[in-house]
């Protein structure tokens, strides 16, 4: 197959606007298995909304972005749903931000050889392709933003921040992408290991080409304002999508004010949508319920979903934007905390 073969169909990203989940998931909640736990996410999603002095957290681990979620984030962030949002560099870099320079990502296959589409220079995430010489732009895109800020350690948050502000300037060929509507709505965007993605080639070749005085990012500043936040928020919500290092960087923050000597409350509410296992200790960072021992996540009100989250996401999320709740929420816009 040519390249252009392979990448002819596009990935459309779900709209949670358009279909109205409400009436499943209330159908789901008297059904058992993954149907109730997934019926139960939705309501403790609900109570977050419902409940006025809670602030909401969005973890973001896997490739939900680039398998057709992306305007799922997008839209329960310009519907005041998530008040931050910590995630890998991968879904803001090497999907999001990707997105908003114009390229796509395609409907592929598993069952292809891999070395093909390495003749073509295709990237695979399982069934979804992505055309390697465009990422390589986005690379050098981070590059080019790095090369005209201030040279200093950044926190993740402010080198997004810097993105936003870059796409809203005119920049972004599309214009809706999260790092812009994060950017617009005050919402801070984490991402506690941000050099594991494009926008690490990209800050390699900028410290290579400014060896003496260069960017860089300090993970530390993104754990202290994290806690911050938390500090700041009192009662909080984790809406979490896979586990690992966003899962455990949000829910540590409630030790980290612990041992700053502030006394904060669990988070309240936390829901987890993941297919890792538990049996190895691990589950992609903890149980919700094991969580709870260290001292993070309260076990009133939380909630395990053991399933691939593009098929759950949507419903959750569609039914919680349905619900309308979240149009009487105030914004918490933490972002200008750090202005």
């Amino acid at each position: 197959m040519t390249k252009q073969e392979l990448l002819s169909q596009t990935i459309e990203h779900i709209d949670i606007k358009k279909i109205d989940s409400t009436e499943l998931i209330n159908a789901m909640g008297k059904m058992s298995f993954a149907s109730r736990d997934t019926a139960d996410a939705a309501n403790i999603f609900e109570m977050m909304m419902e409940d006025k002095e809670c602030s909401t957290i969005l973890t973001l681990a896997g490739s939900t972005s680039a398998a057709g979620c992306m305007q799922v984030y997008v839209d329960m962030v310009r519907s005041n749903m998530i008040d931050c949002v910590v995630s890998t560099g991968a879904s803001i870099i090497d999907m999001d931000l990707f997105e908003a320079l114009g390229f796509k990502h395609y409907k592929g296959t598993p069952f292809i050889s891999d070395m093909e589409l390495r003749d073509n220079y295709v990237d695979r995430i399982y069934d979804t392709f992505i055309d390697e010489e465009e990422l390589q732009i986005c690379d050098k895109t981070v590059k080019e933003i790095a090369d005209t800020l201030e040279p200093r350690p950044y926190s993740s948050r402010e080198f997004i921040k810097e993105i936003g502000k870059w796409l809203a300037a005119g920049n972004a060929k599309k214009k809706d992408s999260l790092i812009q509507v994060c950017y617009e709505n005050n919402v801070p965007i984490f991402c506690p290991a941000f050099s594991d993605c494009s926008a690490g080639f990209g800050l390699v070749m900028h410290q290579v080409a400014n060896p003496d005085k260069h960017v860089s990012i300090d993970s530390v500043k993104d754990f202290l304002e994290l806690t911050n936040i938390k500090i700041a928020a009192g009662t909080t919500g984790l809406f979490m999508i896979g586990g690992g290092t966003p899962k455990n960087f949000a829910q540590d923050t409630v030790v980290c004010a612990e041992v700053l000597g502030h006394e904060v409350d669990m988070h309240k509410y936390a829901v987890q949508i993941t297919v890792a296992d538990v049996r190895d200790g691990a589950c992609s960072s903890s149980t919700l319920k094991e969580a709870g021992s260290w001292g993070k996540v309260s076990p009133t009100y939380e909630q395990m979903v053991y399933a691939e989250a593009t098929t759950v996401l949507p419903l959750i999320a569609s039914y919680v934007y349905h619900k309308g709740e979240w149009k009487t929420r105030k914004k918490r816009e933490f972002a200008k905390l750090f202005k």
